[in-house]
């Protein structure tokens, strides 16, 4: 097997406060662990110690996330960034060689699709991760928000481009849709890119929809750490939790609502915009605010499942595999793409997002099961039998050999 010399990351953050970001440093840890030389470039200040210290060589390019600056300033760049293009550019010209492979992993909020322009000279050695749909889809959620439902429009159609699919407004939709115009056209197929990395084999029609070849998309599941080392005794708890934002399209409110209709205990963790309305609403409910791995991990001890009621076709589901690999049984909506392998790999539950009554019934049914059937659940879960996600190491195996094939 050819290896390479040199791994260069590129994402648009280097601080890890969502999945994409915190799978992007894993890999960075895991290559310059392994002895290759990792240089990882971001799109913000740079201020993630945890690269530094593991010997990772940042390039931090300053920017600004799009949602913080003001919206007139942000429209042009946040379309095509040419002083970003320009950096990375340099960047690459002096780190690249033969041996040298690509990994580009978040684009949209920081970077944009400019970044496809620096990386075309060296296409053949650059794989892009698919963490979400924003390759796909304009709104970056291949759903319509206002109608509450998973979309089914061709990408950049007429039926796609006409529907007011987006969160924030139809202005911003116009917009998004622009910016995935740009991106399409930049990132483009006719260039030898290595190929795009699927975290769930439900991306895939998706990404085929939008007009990338089969033989362009492959999967790599992600990978994940247990909150805790020994397993979670859920048959002893009586509480359920959530971890993630607190925004639309994550189920929060629905998950409240059924939690008061159902008179069961919840715990919400993390942070979002609608923390202050539904901490309002429902006093019942314990807000945590933001918290860290050990935290949570602190919180789940005393879990009977966790829920995950994404509104949304959620691509992984990084908390829940978390927790089932924890040994805590996880109620999931059918929407989120491994509710099929939690229902397969008897991890928890599944419900119909469609029924307004499903949640509620799963948090009573889940509540009246007896201490030796949540008992099984978590002993299962616990053991990782389920074909959820990946250990680091085979991870950053299947990575390394991804790499290699880059330098045949």
């Amino acid at each position: 097997m050819t290896v390479p010399q040199r791994v260069v990351i590129l994402n648009d953050s280097s601080v890890a406060k969502g999945g994409a970001t915190g799978l992007a440093i894993l890999s960075a840890k895991l290559m310059q662990g392994a002895g290759y030389e990792v240089h990882f470039i971001s799109g913000d200040a740079g201020d993630e110690s945890a690269l530094k210290d593991a010997g990772v060589q940042l390039h931090a390019l300053g920017g600004a996330l799009l949602l913080d600056r003001p919206k007139l300033a942000a429209a042009t760049p946040g379309l095509y960034n040419s002083g970003l293009r320009d950096r990375i550019s340099q960047i690459l010209a002096e780190l690249d060689g033969p041996g040298t492979v690509y990994h580009l992993h978040g684009w949209s909020r920081i970077l944009t699709a400019s970044v496809f322009d620096a990386l075309k000279p060296v296409a053949s050695r650059c794989y892009i991760h698919a963490h979400d749909y924003f390759l796909a889809c304009p709104n970056g959620g291949n759903f319509h928000f206002n109608a509450d439902r998973v979309c089914t429009k061709t990408p950049m159609s007429l039926g796609c481009l006409s529907s007011p699919c987006d969160k924030r407004s139809n202005g911003h939709k116009a917009w998004r849709a622009v910016r995935h115009a740009v991106m399409f056209g930049r990132f483009s197929q006719s260039l030898p890119w290595a190929g795009i990395l699927a975290i769930h084999p439900g991306m895939v029609p998706v990404l085929k929809r939008a007009g990338y070849a089969d033989e362009k998309v492959g999967i790599l599941r992600n990978p994940i750490v247990p909150f805790t080392k020994d397993r979670i005794p859920a048959e002893e708890n009586s509480q359920f939790a959530f971890v993630g934002r607190i925004e639309h399209g994550k189920g929060v409110e629905t998950l409240c609502a059924a939690v008061d209709q159902a008179k069961v205990a919840l715990t919400i963790i993390g942070e979002g915009s609608l923390r202050a309305e539904l901490q309002a609403k429902h006093p019942s409910v314990q807000f945590t605010g933001w918290q860290s791995h050990e935290q949570i991990a602190t919180h789940l001890r005393t879990m009977r499942a966790i829920v995950m009621p994404t509104r949304q076709p959620e691509p992984f589901g990084l908390v829940a595999a978390e927790a089932s690999r924890s040994g805590l049984p996880v109620i999931m909506s059918d929407r989120g793409l491994i509710a099929q392998d939690i229902k397969n790999g008897g991890l928890g539950m599944v419900y119909d997002a469609n029924d307004p009554n499903a949640l509620k019934d799963s948090l009573v049914a889940f509540s009246d099961l007896n201490s030796a059937q949540v008992q099984a659940i978590s002993e299962h879960a616990f053991a990782g039998q389920a074909e959820l996600s990946l250990t680091p190491e085979a991870w950053g195996n299947a990575l390394l050999s991804l790499y290699s094939e880059t330098l045949k």
